[in-house]
């Protein structure tokens, strides 16, 4: 037996393919929020991540917008395993007075991928000389839902805020430690507990905007 076929008959043994939706993650508290909020919307569903089911490739991610890379990995997840629907996110940190810059490149910013500590220092440096009334940021996310039959459904979400001179706080983990959010005054993100953070986070509010869409 091939080790594709054998993929997919442990697939199989997991979940019902037609009441199943696949999450492209591997990180199990991004399951965990997506669930939480989806299931309201989305009764006798099943919500699974992509890394539980086995080591798929990642797909290249060269899309010029949050929203194409969200389409591409779901798309790609949807490929990869047989269930109703995929869902998947893409997000990042868009600062004014960089032109919205890091964007699609936030979590590799420095030029190593997933460097939060190069990336955060970049930031840093290239906002040095300016003012904190012009330090205004927003973390942004966009979720894509793609169906088999062809229906595409995109949630889009923001946390707004600004950017602080020094990082603060433990929690959370990429741009937090520098990242103010105007929904929680005098906190960095990093210093917000994780139910804090959830309750305004970009991909919450990513989330709500998709909830509607599935209920219309």
């Amino acid at each position: 037996m091939s080790q594709d076929n054998a993929t997919n008959q442990n697939t199989k043994a997991v979940f019902d393919p037609n009441k199943t939706i696949v999450v492209a993650t591997g990180n199990t508290h991004k399951l965990v929020e997506i669930e939480a909020i989806l299931s309201k919307v989305m009764p006798g569903i099943s919500f699974v991540a992509l890394g539980q089911l086995g080591d798929f490739p990642d797909p290249e991610e060269n899309g010029k917008t949050f929203r194409d890379n969200a389409l591409i990995k779901a798309m790609a997840a949807l490929d990869e395993v047989d269930c109703v629907a995929a869902i998947a996110d893409d997000s990042g940190l868009c600062v004014d007075a960089l032109d919205g810059a890091p964007g699609i490149y936030s979590a590799r910013y420095a030029g190593e991928h997933g460097n939060d500590a190069a990336n955060n220092k970049k930031l840093l440096a290239e906002l040095a000389d300016v003012a904190d009334a012009e330090r205004t940021a927003r973390f942004h996310s966009t979720v894509a839902l793609v169906y088999r039959d062809g229906r595409v459904l995109v949630g889009e979400g923001d946390c707004e805020g600004v950017i602080g001179h020094e990082p603060k706080g433990c929690n959370g983990f990429g741009y937090d430690p520098l990242f103010w959010p105007n929904d929680a005054p005098g906190k960095a993100m990093a210093e917000l507990s994780p139910n804090q953070k959830n309750a305004i986070s970009h991909r919450f509010h990513a989330l709500q905007n998709l909830s509607e869409q599935i209920l219309h």
